[in-house]
């Protein structure tokens, strides 16, 4: 069953009002042509999905051996479905449902659930509810994800319409507070939040080339700007100024809802080419404080390579081949752990280049170069597994189980 949520007056306002803005935004496995059963029909636990050009893999989050290999389209995104076991896949006609099996004694399988969007885009989670964001048309699609487990069908989903098309963002808080972008064509400055009835709370216009969200402790959520951040809480929006003017840009939030510091990306030079990056701001979104940290010499990474993981701590997969561990508190390093090969950074962001993925105590990284995968363990930095593929890594999601 489908429902539509009327929202789309409140959008309106703020979309009048919005301007031009950039746009942005230890064994060894290989694939099989059929999936494999979990063993003896017992339980799996983690499982880790894995694309690459034409297909996705599924592997055992253990001991990192292929349990299934299923074909897909040339180039897909993989975000976690919310339910520790399922897996959206972003693909032309929308979001397709992987079940990875964990936490269950099924098969993993691409299964024929798609929730149709046009231009599929951000996939966010939170307060036991999945959004799914379509650029295409700006509207919103919100599910709960434990509904999944069981079924034949899609699940129950609310739609909540947008106003004009852009690459835009949405999530929903716990009392059924909304909050989504609005932005056309040319771009998106604002955010407009609305109650469970669709009335507008609070709205903002200063967030110039917006991009990413991310939700902190107590709910508070922060979107990136191309010179700053925006900071939702307590119903209301603050503007983060940069220490950089009139550019300095976070896209990319790295959240745990247990901190109240958000680790995001930082670029300060617009006409900078790569993707690497050699700086992180820290959002203190108690203080309502923003400040940058400029990372030891050597320290790179894309916005693929920042997790948070134990102790509320961030992991930066950086381009010398280390997992340096950044301590939000104080913005130092305290540790760097040697896995994989130095790295260069991708010409296009789509490219394969090393990526990690956090589950628990355990980070998955991916590299690419050497069609390699390792498990590494967060509290000593200890490679405890690796596997080599017959495939190039690129995207990767981790279920749980």
């Amino acid at each position: 069953m489908r429902t539509a949520r009327s929202r789309r007056a409140g959008l309106l306002v703020l979309a009048a009002g919005a301007v031009a803005a950039l746009a942005a935004c230890s064994s060894t496995a290989t694939p099989s042509d059929e999936p494999s059963a979990s063993a003896s029909g017992t339980e799996a636990g983690a499982r880790l999905a894995v694309a690459y050009d034409g297909g996705i893999l599924v592997l055992d989050g253990d001991t990192l051996e292929t349990v299934a290999d299923t074909s897909s389209e040339e180039f897909t995104r993989l975000n976690p479905a919310g339910d520790e076991r399922h897996v959206m896949v972003t693909m032309s006609e929308g979001f397709q449902v992987l079940d990875t099996g964990a936490g269950s004694s099924d098969e993993p399988e691409l299964t024929d659930l798609v929730f149709e969007a046009d231009t599929p885009g951000h996939v966010v989670r939170h307060g036991g509810k999945t959004l799914l964001y379509a650029d295409g048309t700006s509207d919103t699609t919100v599910f709960d994800p434990t509904e999944l487990a069981e079924a034949e069908e899609l699940p129950a989903t609310e739609t909540i319409p947008g106003v004009e098309a852009h690459h835009g963002v949405s999530i929903m808080l716990e009392d059924g507070t909304f909050l989504t972008t609005v932005g056309n064509a040319d771009g998106r400055n604002g955010v407009v939040a609305q109650d469970a009835d669709g009335e507008t709370i609070a709205q903002s216009e200063e967030c110039p080339g917006l991009h990413g969200e991310g939700t902190a402790e107590h709910e508070a959520v922060v979107f990136g700007c191309e010179n700053g951040a925006l900071l939702y809480a307590d119903g209301e929006f603050t503007k983060l100024d940069a220490p950089d003017q009139p550019y300095g840009r976070m896209g990319n939030a790295y959240v745990s809802e247990s901190s109240p510091i958000v680790v995001g990306d930082y670029k300060n030079d617009v006409d900078a080419e790569g993707y690497l990056l050699s700086a992180v701001t820290l959002i203190d979104t108690e203080a309502k404080t923003q400040r940058v940290v400029d990372l030891p010499e050597g320290v790179e990474y894309t916005f693929r390579d920042v997790a948070r993981g134990p102790e509320d701590l961030a992991y930066i997969l950086a381009s010398d081949g280390s997992i340096h561990v950044l301590d939000p508190e104080t913005g130092e390093i305290t540790e760097s752990w040697p896995v994989v090969e130095a790295w260069e950074g991708p010409v296009e962001w789509q490219d394969p280049h090393p990526a990690i993925q956090v589950a628990g105590d355990v980070a998955y990284v991916t590299e690419p170069a050497s069609q390699r995968v390792h498990a590494v363990d967060l509290t000593t930095g200890e490679v405890v597994a690796s596997t080599e593929l017959e495939v190039t890594p690129n995207e990767l999601a981790v279920a749980a189980g």
